[in-house]
C-alpha cells in the first residue's frame, strides 16, 4: 500500500490536485486527468472491456475533497460524478504514469472521434 501524500492541495487557478510525498515526488494532476480516470465502476466498468471513454470533460472541476478513512480521497466533480474512492495507491500512480496515460487517453478519443470538450 502507497503512503499518503504528506501535502495535498486543491489549486483551483490551475485546475489542478498537487500531492506533494515525504520522498520529494510530486504531482500535479490536472481536474480533467482525475476525472477521466476516475476508479468507479461508471467509468472503468466492472471488467476492462466494460470502461467507457470519458469526453467532454476539460472544463470540469473538483468542487470538494473528503477524506476516506486513512487511505483515499473522494473526489466531488462539477459535473456531479463523485462515486469514485481514490486510494493513495490509486492517486501515485496516477502521477507517476502520468505523461504514458493522458496520450493513451488523447489517442482513445481521437481513434473515437470524440473531443476533450462538451
Amino acid at each position: 500500500m502507497a503512503t499518503p501524500p504528506v501535502n495535498i492541495r486543491l489549486r483551483k487557478q490551475s485546475a489542478c490536485l498537487r500531492l506533494e510525498y515525504a520522498d520529494g515526488a510530486c504531482h500535479d494532476l490536472s481536474f480533467e486527468y482525475l476525472r477521466v480516470n476516475s476508479p468507479s465502476a461508471e467509468v472503468r466498468g466492472h471488467h476492462p472491456d466494460q470502461a467507457i471513454l470519458q469526453h467532454g470533460k476539460r472544463q470540469v472541476r473538483i468542487v470538494r475533497i473528503e477524506p476516506v478513512g486513512h487511505y483515499a480521497l473522494k473526489l466531488f466533480f462539477s459535473d456531479g460524478h463523485q462515486t469514485g474512492i481514490y486510494s493513495w495507491d490509486w492517486l501515485r500512480i496516477l502521477g507517476e504514469e502520468h505523461d504514458a496515460r493522458w496520450a493513451e487517453y488523447l489517442n482513445a478519443l481521437s481513434t473515437a472521434g470524440l473531443s476533450r470538450d462538451a
